[in-house]
Parts: structure tokens; sequence; C-alpha cells
């Protein structure tokens, strides 16, 4: 199910990602050799419809064309087949992002091969650029807050979430044998998503690049995920529309990365309903009753929260999810996982 190639095949970066099919058979693993031997290992299209990534590969390779890498690069493209159609990931797919762990499936199995690769070939460091489905501000997500890890996703910019236990993302399986960071680039096709990947992928490549410098108190915005929050396949719902278990705020996403005070207006359910949503914590546990409550046939917050990657896109909501929930940390922080002070 794995291709994989020793050099940038001719006329691939001619291609958009819709377009990568008519070369690419499926997921592939490209190696190019570069000054600085330690490849940078970086993935794109983990998600068919998220294109920054691509983009901003073949924007860095043109620009490189004419001189070697300042560090060998090694890039994997994962779900063609979900680009072609502009989806996320086809119906009777796994998420190419949850793939990262333990499974039986030709996915699970492909991924196993790329992480075995990769741990004979030692990179620096594993860079996930990815695009968001609802507006979010461009931020780095790491699993581990050890100083590589910390200092890699300051790179990238201010806003730095912690995601502890989210399971079989590629991220946190090469955080097992080199810093690793997740890349939110805004949603596909927005001003400023390549350009800010692209300065990001340049900086670690320069040398000294990948130096770790861990920022220090007030350095970075630091977030931890606390909950997960979806809708149940019983649930029916969307944004508009009145005969609905749940009807959602159309611009429920415009609420991201904002600190929310109970009895924020979620949307609207039918009456005598429970909290129409699954909500759990890091461990599993349902906890939809402390985030949420019904009141008056209004879904509201039942605490202050701080949502993150609420999407609006009601397929991309049952595929995976309808967002997050975080509370802040400090760097220096101690209480549940320690932050290195630097």
């Amino acid at each position: 199910m794995l291709a994989e190639f020793d050099y940038l095949p001719d006329g691939l970066l001619s291609l958009e990602a819709s377009r990568l099919h008519e070369m690419l058979d499926g997921p592939t693993l490209i190696h190019i050799e570069g000054r600085e031997r330690q490849p940078l290992f970086i993935s794109v299209l983990l998600h068919g419809n998220e294109t920054t990534g691509w983009e901003t590969l073949r924007a860095l390779l043109r620009r490189h064309a004419a001189a070697d890498l300042p560090r060998s690069l090694d890039l994997f493209v994962g779900n063609v087949a979900a680009a072609k159609e502009r989806l996320r990931q086809l119906d009777g797919q796994p998420d190419y992002n949850r793939i990262w762990s333990t499974g039986d499936s030709p996915e699970h199995r492909m991924a196993a091969g790329v992480l075995e690769r990769m741990r004979v070939r030692n990179p620096a460091a594993c860079i996930d650029i990815h695009n968001t489905s609802g507006i979010n501000p461009h931020h780095a997500a790491i699993h581990r807050l050890d100083g590589p890890h910390l200092s890699l996703a300051s790179r990238f910019g201010h806003f730095v979430v912690y995601a502890d236990r989210q399971q079989g993302l590629a991220t946190q399986a090469f955080g097992e044998f080199c810093p690793s960071v997740i890349i939110e680039c805004g949603l596909p096709d927005h001003p400023g998503g390549v350009e800010h990947a692209m300065a990001f992928l340049e900086s670690c490549l320069e040398p000294g690049g990948l130096a770790v410098h861990v920022p220090h108190r007030g350095d970075i915005d630091l977030y931890h995920v606390v909950a997960r929050v979806s809708v149940p396949d019983g649930v029916d719902f969307g944004f508009e529309g009145h005969e609905l278990d749940l009807r959602l705020l159309p611009h429920l996403d415009e609420l991201n990365f904002n600190d929310l005070p109970a009895g924020t207006v979620f949307g609207q359910v039918r009456p005598n309903s429970r909290v129409p949503l699954r909500v759990s914590d890091s461990s599993g546990n349902d906890v939809r009753d402390r985030f949420f409550r019904v009141e008056d046939g209004r879904l509201l917050t039942a605490v202050p929260v701080m949502p993150s990657l609420v999407s609006t896109d009601v397929r991309i909501i049952r595929q995976d999810c309808l967002c997050y929930l975080m509370e802040r940390l400090q760097v220096g922080d101690t209480q549940g996982s320690r932050v290195i002070d630097g």
C-alpha cells in the first residue's frame, strides 16, 4: 500500500492535491537528500481536504530547485484518494491521522511501515501540516511538554496546544523518537496559511534551526485539552432547520480560542432533552454534565470553557468530533504534567 521514492518524481510539483492520484497510487514516502543528512520528516494530506501542507511543499521545493536543500527531507503524502475528492476521508476509510498505533487494517500496517522506516532514518523532527474546518488561529499542537517539543512548537507561533491523551496520531507516534508537532494553518486556501507554514519550514531547515530554545513564561499561550466533544450517531443535528434533535449556532466556530463564560449558548435542543453530546475527558469518562446543561430548550455551557477546532461541517463532525475543550497552562506549571521552565 505504501510507495517509496529516493527522489522527487518529475512533474509531481506541477500537480495540485486533487490531481496527485495521476502520479501517485496511494500513500507515498519521498526521500530528498540535502546538505545536512539527518532528515526532517514532513507529512501532508493525512486529511485529503487539508491542502495547505501540499501547497507549502510545492513552494518550498520550487524555491530550492536550483540548489541543494539545507537539510534532507523525508516527505509523506497521505490520503491521495480522499484528496482527489477534496474530502477529509472517503466513506469506509479510517482517518489517516488515527492509524499510527496498533491496528489490523491495511492503513494501520502502512503507517507501521512508515514508522519502522523512519526510526532507522532517525529524523531530526516531525512536522505534520494540517488545516482546520472552522475558524481558528494558527497554532501548534504537541503531545509532550519537554524542551524539544515546546521549542519546536513555539517556532511556529504564540499559540500552543498540549494534547496528551489523543490516540493514533502521527505526531504522537513520532514523538517517541524525535520532537514532533502538528501545525494548524487555518482554513484551506485561507490567505497566509502557506506563507506561515513556509516560513516555519525554512526556519527549521536553516543551520541551527532545530536547536532547542525552550520558551519561558509569557513567550507563548499554552493550552491543555481537557475534553473532546462529539455528537452521538443517533442524534439528528445540523446548523439550520427546525426538526432536529440539536440545532447548533451557524457561526459556532467563531468561539474558538475564546474564554466563554458559563451560560454561553451552543444551540437549541428538543424539549425535555438531555445534553445531546458525548463529552469525554482524557481518561474517556463521560463528563457532559460537567461542561454542558440544557435550559429552556437551549444547549448552554455549564462552566467557563475555551473551545478549539469547532467545525461547522456536518460530515466532518460525524467523522471526527464537534470540538475540543481546553484550559490554560503556564510554562512552568506542574499541575497534571510537568512543563519545563527552560
